[in-house]
């Protein structure tokens, strides 16, 4: 019976292997889809995929480098929640909300994926990458994508090096002693001196229809593509995100757009710089609260070379007197904008002959949606609205008047230093070879 299991399966994999290389021989067009599994229900950290992390939802560094590594014909989420629709659709993903059946705690990826696959029989190549690992860049997808599309493998999974001693466990209460695993101690080998294990980090699984619909994500003419450990992170519980913060800070993928360009940064009075409340003395006199952080935000960049003026739109008019107080105490101008936002924005750009890009923008509410949308750099404070927070690239601990603004002037300040670095890297490495 093994022996006749085993010809059965020779020969799907046969037939799945010509199938494979008559469409590659024929040079048809495949559609490839990235597929991130986002189920609402959590049980380590409560809705995990969109909490934010190094201020962008979990959900959106994977969204971000599948969206940019211009790979894929088209990228979904799976989910069963409204808000995390609500932030897919915002990172540019479109969603497949899963049936009750696939959305249990007992349901597995697997079986997501196949009932995504049934619902869109168009597509024959899935991509499915866990919403927990926010160091994937859009190069790790590209070469992985390729060994498909060009070398004809049916399925590609990442993994990464390990040098970890393994040994046997030893249940409580049994008299056996552990055994090694997969070392002599007699002869433990240096670090160096050994290559280690490969282990899969869980980033990616590339996988045929065919395969899927068989049942299994890894089958027939079968690779794996290595990630650096710096890449490979993984978030299952709340200890492990602090460490993840600090790791995606210095190792994630932060956009298409080079930060280290922002010349600009257009920052909203109320709401971002304040907390929005305008005081009203007996005497008629308005007057608001402005933290010190903030200022030492400002000057920081200023600093840097980075402008700053503070924006006030037509729904909350600073009077005049306020507004000298905040151009005299910040060392920025302050502007008065109309209802039109985005366009008078561009004007002033036009002006200094800006683009978006070189443009950093922190807003608060709906009218800044727009220009959320279209900055290099955008924030909005930790207390803004959600139709806010959707559109920004960043989003503050902070809230308005509490620090976001220093918090955000950071930000900008590390990935400028984090793109000079690399800049200084690739210089280094352009002289030596």
């Amino acid at each position: 019976m093994a022996a006749e299991r085993k010809r059965k399966r020779s020969g799907i994999e046969d037939v799945r292997d010509r199938k494979a290389k008559v469409i590659k021989d024929s040079g048809e067009k495949r559609h490839i889809a990235a597929l991130i599994l986002a189920r609402g229900g959590s049980k380590g950290i409560p809705l995990k995929n969109i909490k934010m992390l190094a201020g962008v939802p979990l959900i959106g560094w994977v969204l971000r480098a599948a969206v940019d590594s211009k790979q894929f014909d088209s990228v979904w989420v799976s989910t069963d929640h409204d808000d995390i629709e609500k932030v897919a659709k915002a990172w540019g993903a479109q969603v497949h909300r899963r049936s009750p059946e696939v959305s249990k705690d007992s349901s597995s990826s697997l079986d997501t994926i196949q009932e995504f696959a049934r619902l869109n029989p168009e597509v024959d190549v899935i991509c499915h990458i866990q919403a927990t690992s926010p160091c994937l860049h859009p190069f790790h997808l590209k070469e992985a994508l390729e060994m498909i599309t060009k070398q004809g493998f049916t399925s590609v999974f990442s993994v990464v090096r390990r040098h970890h001693f393994r040994w046997q466990e030893v249940k409580k209460g049994g008299s056996a002693a552990t055994q090694p695993l997969n070392l002599d101690p007699s002869n433990r080998p240096r670090r160096q001196d050994w290559d280690g294990e490969l282990c899969e980090n869980g980033s990616f699984y590339v996988s045929t229809r065919a395969l899927i619909e068989e049942g299994v994500l890894q089958g027939g003419k079968w690779a794996y593509y290595e990630m650096l450990p710096e890449y490979s992170v993984d978030i299952d519980v709340d200890i492990d995100w602090p460490v993840a913060e600090q790791r995606v800070l210095r190792f994630g993928y932060f956009g298409l757009d080079k930060p280290e360009v922002v010349r600009l940064l257009l920052c909203n009075v109320s709401g971002c710089l304040t907390d929005g409340r305008v005081l009203i003395s007996v005497s008629g006199e308005e007057m608001v609260s402005v933290n010190t952080r903030d200022t030492m935000g400002i000057r920081m960049l200023q600093r840097e070379g980075v402008e700053v003026i503070l924006i006030s739109s037509s729904e909350d008019l600073l009077t005049k007197a306020l507004a000298d107080n905040l151009s005299q105490r910040t060392g920025c101008e302050v502007r008065q904008l109309g209802k039109d936002i985005q366009c008078e924005v561009k004007a002033m750009m036009d002006d200094k002959d800006l683009d978006w890009k070189e443009v950093a923008y922190m807003g608060n509410d709906a009218p800044d949606v727009d220009c959320l949308n279209l900055a290099g750099l955008s924030a909005v404070p930790q207390d803004a609205p959600v139709v806010a927070i959707n559109a920004a690239k960043y989003s503050c601990h902070s809230a308005a008047g509490l620090g976001a603004v220093r918090e955000f002037s950071e930000h900008i300040l590390l990935l400028k230093k984090k793109a000079k670095s690399q800049m200084e890297q690739d210089r280094i490495h352009r002289n030596t070879f």
